[in-house]
């Protein structure tokens, strides 16, 4: 099974990091004409969004298992649930981008995240147990697109918090991830210490060095 790295802080932003070396465009301002390219998609098929799903804690195993054997069954309706969340995942992107930027969001984006989450809210019931009333997910036995469902429920959950300050995009080279701020003073720049972080103090030294 594939592994991911979740680091984002919150499900909406682990999803967005499903690739690999997003590069900034010097054109992608306000504009969703020019997008942030990447060089490598970790959600290859049906199968990648599944274990995904399952580490993000989305699923149980068995959930997952039975998750598989449907989508083998139904392989184009798995693999256009897959291009679904590919497009659902970009629009987050750039939905994000215009918020930790400051840009008024693209009306596009805006219809393709609330298209997404009339389908989840479909799906999502007022029940009563003896804890008392919460909200309940309806997932049937053939649910294959449940983790859109709770993708684009996450995304507007951020997007209307009314603090968008925690927002933030890792100031690695060619790295792009984003992630909620939630340290002390808001200081923290990198998607991981170990890696962009340990990459950024690995160049500051060199320049030093190479200075003396």
């Amino acid at each position: 099974m594939k592994q991911f790295k979740l680091i984002g802080g919150e499900l909406s932003l682990d999803f967005v990091n499903t690739v690999a070396e997003r590069k900034s465009n010097p054109k992608a301002k306000k504009s969703r004409a020019y997008g942030d390219a990447f060089a490598f998609e970790y959600l290859e098929n049906y199968a990648d969004v599944v274990a995904w799903s399952r580490q993000a804690k989305l699923l149980t195993e068995d959930e997952a298992k039975r998750l598989l054997e449907i989508a083998k069954k139904k392989s184009q309706q798995a693999e256009k649930i897959r291009k679904r969340g590919l497009a659902l995942r970009e629009t987050l992107y750039r939905l994000f981008k215009s918020a930790i930027e400051g840009w008024e969001p693209e009306t596009l984006d805006l219809e393709k995240l609330n298209q997404e989450l009339a389908v989840a809210n479909k799906h999502e019931t007022i029940n009563y147990d003896r804890d008392g009333f919460g909200w309940k997910w309806n997932v049937g036995d053939e649910s294959l697109d449940y983790m859109l469902w709770r993708v684009a429920q996450s995304a507007a959950e951020i997007l209307t918090s009314g603090d968008l300050t925690r927002l933030r995009q890792c100031g690695g080279d060619h790295c792009g991830w984003m992630f909620l701020d939630t340290s002390r003073n808001r200081s923290r720049q990198w998607c991981d210490m170990k890696d962009c972080g340990n990459l950024a103090k690995v160049r500051r030294f060199r320049q030093k060095s190479d200075l003396r």
